[in-house]
C-alpha cells in the first residue's frame, strides 16, 4: 500500500504538472500578441490584426485554465506539506506574496482591457495593455523560479531553532540558479508556444485555409524556433555547469555515473539498477560527459556512490533528462528544415506541415521531462540540505490524500481533453468561417507560398507587403 508521503508527493507533481503546461504557453504567447500588434502598426496591414484576434483567444483559454489550476496549488502547502512553510515560510512566503502584488495585479489590471478593449480604445493604448499583460506574465514566472531556485540552492538565510529567517533578500532572490533557470524556463516556454502556433497554424493550411494569416504567424513561429532552439542548447549548458557546482548528486543521477570518475563517458542509453548500483546494457561515447559538463574531456565527476543516500531516485533523472534533450534536437532539426524550405522554395512542403502539426505540443513533453529531473533531483530534501520531503509531509491518513488526489486526476483529464478539443475546434473555424478578401485570395495560392517577393528570416524586422 502507497503511504501518505508518496501519494502526497504523486499529488503536488499531478497538479504541478497540469498547471506548467499553460503559463508555459501563456508566458510567451502574450510577447507573440505583442509582435502582431506592432506589426500592425508598422505595416497597417490588417492580417496582422486577424491574426491577433485567433491568438488572443488561445492566450485567454489557456490562461484561465493557468490560473484556476495554479490556485489548487497554493491550498497543497498547507493540506499536504505543513512542514514547508512551518520551516521556509518567512522566505517562501513574502516570494509569493511579491508575485502577487507586482505580477497578478498587473495581469488583473490589464487583462480585461487587453480582451475586451479592442474595439474600445485606441489601437495604441490597446497596444500598450497587452505589453503590461505580457510584462506580467513574465514577472510571475520570475517570482515563481526565484522561490523554486532559491529551495535547489538555498543562500541569504539563517536557522533558527529550526526556522529558516532571511538575512539577505537580494541573496534570496538572486540565488546561484535562479539566473540559469530563468533564463532557461523563458526560452522553453518560446519554444512551447512557438510550436503550438506552428503546429496549429500548420493545421489550418492542411485544412484548407489558404489565407494570409496562418501563413504569416507559421513563418513568425518558425523564425524564433530556429533562434531560440540552439540559445537554448547553449543555456542549457550553463545551467549544467551550475547545477554540477551546487547539485553534483543531481549530475551524477542525469549521467548514470555510480563511481567517481574522470572522462566520464556520456551514456546514450543504459539501464540503472539502484540496487547493483550499476547500469546495463550501456551504450557509451568516451569521454563526452566529462567534456559537456566540465568543458574538459578529462574532467572529473563524482560519482552516485559519494553521497550514500543523499541522492536523489537515478532512473527519473537519467531518462527524463534524455527525452528532454531528445525533443530538443528534434525541434532544432524541424525547425532548421523550414527555415531552409522557407529560403529555398518561399513555401512549406505538406510533409514538414505534417510534421509540425505531430511536434504541436513537443514543448509541453520536453518541459514536463526536464520539470521532473528539476524537482525530482532535489529528493530526498524539499529545501536542498534544510528541509527532507518526508519531515514535511502531513499527518492525514492516507486514504485522505487517495480520495483527493483521484478526484484532481478525474478533473485534470477532463480539462485537458476540453482544453486540446477546444482548440483545434478553434482552428477549424478560423477555416470554415473566416472570410478571405479578393485581395488575400490574390495573394494566396494552392501550393502555399508564404510571398512571392524574398523574406526577411527576421520575424522583427520581416514586412509583407499588403498586394
Amino acid at each position: 500500500m502507497i503511504d501518505t508521503l508518496m501519494l502526497s508527493r504523486i499529488q503536488f507533481a499531478a497538479n504541478i504538472s497540469f498547471h506548467i503546461l499553460f503559463p508555459m504557453i501563456t508566458i510567451a504567447m502574450c510577447w507573440f500578441l505583442v509582435y502582431f500588434k506592432i506589426r500592425l502598426h508598422t505595416s497597417g496591414d490588417p492580417v496582422w490584426m486577424r491574426a491577433y484576434r485567433f491568438w488572443v483567444k488561445v492566450f485567454a483559454l489557456t490562461f484561465a485554465i493557468g490560473v484556476v489550476s495554479g490556485i489548487t496549488m497554493s491550498f497543497q502547502f498547507g493540506t499536504n506539506w505543513p512542514g514547508y512553510m512551518e520551516t521556509v515560510g518567512n522566505i517562501a512566503g513574502p516570494l509569493l506574496g511579491y508575485e502577487v502584488l507586482t505580477a497578478f495585479f498587473l495581469e488583473a489590471t490589464f487583462l480585461g482591457i487587453m480582451l475586451f478593449g479592442m474595439d474600445r480604445i485606441s489601437p495604441r493604448l490597446h497596444t500598450f495593455a497587452t505589453m503590461i499583460v505580457a510584462l506580467g506574465t513574465t514577472t510571475s514566472a520570475f517570482w515563481i523560479l526565484a522561490l523554486n531556485s532559491w529551495m535547489q540552492t538555498p543562500s541569504g538565510f539563517e536557522m533558527r531553532d529550526g526556522v529558516a529567517f532571511p538575512v539577505d533578500w537580494m541573496e534570496i532572490i538572486f540565488n546561484p540558479s535562479l539566473p540559469y533557470r530563468f533564463a532557461h524556463t523563458l526560452i522553453a516556454s518560446g519554444l512551447t508556444a512557438s510550436f503550438l502556433i506552428c503546429g496549429l497554424s500548420a493545421y489550418r493550411i492542411l485544412k484548407g485555409d489558404s489565407k494570409r494569416a496562418p501563413l504569416l504567424t507559421l513563418k513568425t513561429a518558425i523564425c524564433v524556433a530556429a533562434i531560440l532552439t540552439p540559445l537554448q542548447v547553449f543555456v542549457g549548458d550553463l545551467h549544467g555547469l551550475n547545477t554540477l557546482e551546487h547539485q553534483p548528486q543531481k549530475i551524477a543521477a542525469m549521467e548514470g555515473v555510480w563511481e567517481t570518475q574522470k572522462g566520464a563517458p556520456l551514456l546514450l542509453f543504459a539501464l540503472p539498477d539502484e540496487k547493483t548500483r550499476s547500469n546495463h546494457f550501456e551504450i557509451p561515447v568516451p569521454k563526452l560527459a566529462s567534456l559537456i559538463l566540465t568543458h574538459d574531456s578529462e574532467g572529473e565527476i563524482k560519482g552516485l556512490n559519494e553521497f550514500k543516500n543523499e541522492h536523489p531516485p537515478v532512473a527519473p533523472l537519467f531518462f527524463g533528462f534524455r527525452i528532454m534533450v531528445g525533443i530538443g534536437m528534434l525541434m532544432l532539426l524541424l525547425s532548421w528544415t523550414g527555415v531552409w524550405q522557407l529560403i529555398r522554395r518561399k513555401s512549406v512542403n505538406t510533409l514538414t506541415l505534417k510534421a509540425f502539426l505531430v511536434m504541436t505540443f513537443s514543448g509541453w513533453i520536453a518541459t514536463l521531462a526536464g520539470w521532473y529531473v528539476t524537482e525530482i533531483g532535489r529528493q530526498p530534501y524539499l529545501v536542498s540540505g534544510i528541509l527532507r520531503t518526508s519531515d514535511a509531509v502531513t499527518t492525514v491518513p492516507a486514504s485522505s490524500v487517495t480520495i483527493s488526489l483521484t478526484l484532481y486526476l478525474l478533473v485534470y483529464t477532463g480539462l485537458l481533453i476540453a482544453y486540446l478539443h477546444t482548440l483545434f475546434l478553434m482552428a477549424r473555424r478560423a477555416v470554415e468561417i473566416e472570410e478571405i478578401s479578393p485581395q488575400e485570395q490574390h495573394n494566396s495560392t494552392s501550393n502555399f507560398p508564404l510571398h512571392s517577393s524574398p523574406m526577411n528570416l527576421s520575424p522583427l524586422l520581416a514586412k509583407e507587403p499588403t498586394s
